[in-house]
């Protein structure tokens, strides 16, 4: 059953595109390698014929993800100062959202969102509290070829100074009520509304879903 808030070509694009990299990864025969490979050019027809990307660009895309098929993971830090968050503006798209991004491999969670948190925004921080994992293809994130989970942690500002980076613009601290644009695949409100539950309620379990 397909989730109301996707749309079904997508789903059944992602699906079909899931069945057909891992049934490369363990094809024994070159008849398997060659159903496969057509499911994978089905899922690039079906996104190509519903957006402005062509099935060869798909095709690419699919193609550098091997192995078995599974969820990516992002992570994400709230930083929490005089009751500000902080935010940094991606390069990408000129928007606002929590520094992270996508999880390397054979690092602690907690390390990577410290990690993240310091290349984008110069600032030294200590993960303390888990906020919640979310379903990043079920929270209002845009459009994306892979099922993707975000993680978000709370955490401590120890020391820093606000800097740009490679990746962002800018970096600051913004009030809850006064938010710039935002990064909507990376942060969005939902997001952020329960990183200030979380503040308001120390005893709050992490959310999940």
């Amino acid at each position: 059953m397909t989730d109301p808030e996707q749309n079904s070509w997508l789903v059944w694009a992602q699906e079909i595109q899931a069945l057909s990299q891992t049934g490369l990864a363990f094809s024994s025969s070159h008849y398997d390698t060659q159903r496969y490979r057509r499911l994978m050019e089905i899922a690039s027809e079906i996104i190509a014929g519903n957006t402005l990307l062509s099935k060869e660009e798909i095709m690419q895309t699919f193609l550098v993800q091997p192995g078995y098929a599974t969820v990516k993971v992002d992570v994400r830090g709230a930083v929490i100062r005089d009751g500000k968050i902080l935010l940094v503006q991606e390069r990408v798209d000129e928007k606002w959202c929590m520094p992270g991004g996508w999880a390397d491999v054979g690092d602690k969670p907690s390390e990577m969102v410290e990690r993240e948190v310091r290349e984008e925004s110069g600032l030294v921080v200590r993960a303390k509290k888990l906020v919640g994992i979310f379903d990043a293809n079920r929270s209002g994130r845009p459009l994306d070829f892979f099922h993707a989970y975000k993680i978000i942690f709370l955490c401590d500002f120890e020391r820093g100074t606000l800097q740009a980076s490679e990746e962002t613009i800018a970096a600051d601290f913004f009030a809850f009520d006064d938010l710039p644009d935002l990064s909507e695949n990376r942060t969005n409100i939902n997001h952020l509304k329960e990183v200030l539950a979380h503040l308001n309620d120390e005893t709050r379990p992490a959310h999940y879903d």
